[in-house]
């Protein structure tokens, strides 16, 4: 009794290894993809429903993985939760990141289009 709960006491994920284990970068990757589509399929749906992409087989074929691999990895990480929470900061981390990107870019194409705009000069045939 007591080397079985010595055991399971040094396991930190209840949850059993998946046949497949996805190294925690991809599933990182898959967290940032999913999160990135379904923000796209909430604001604007009919741009992921006119491109035929579903999110789920868009994901499955991109990372080369099934349903089956992808659940029994979710379900895996879920189970440590600091490692899990760990992921998702790095999810927010990086669509900050991306954010701060195009607000950037975004500022730069109006700073050029406002300048274009006051030294533009009509020229007469």
């Amino acid at each position: 009794m007591v080397i079985l709960f010595s055991l399971f006491s040094c396991n930190d994920n209840p949850v059993e290894t998946p046949d497949r284990l996805l190294d925690e970068e991809v599933m990182v990757d898959i967290l940032y993809d999913i999160s990135l589509l379904q923000a796209a399929d909430g604001y604007v749906p009919e741009k992921l429903t006119s491109n035929n992409v579903r999110i789920n087989s868009f994901i499955y074929n991109k990372y080369k993985i099934d349903s089956v691999t992808y659940y029994q990895n979710h379900k895996y990480y879920a189970g440590d939760v600091k490692k899990y929470k760990k992921m998702y900061k790095e999810v927010i981390n990086r669509i900050e990141a991306e954010t701060k990107k195009l607000k950037d870019v975004s500022e730069i194409t109006e700073d050029v289009s406002s300048d274009a705009k006051a030294t533009y000069i009509p020229v007469k045939d």
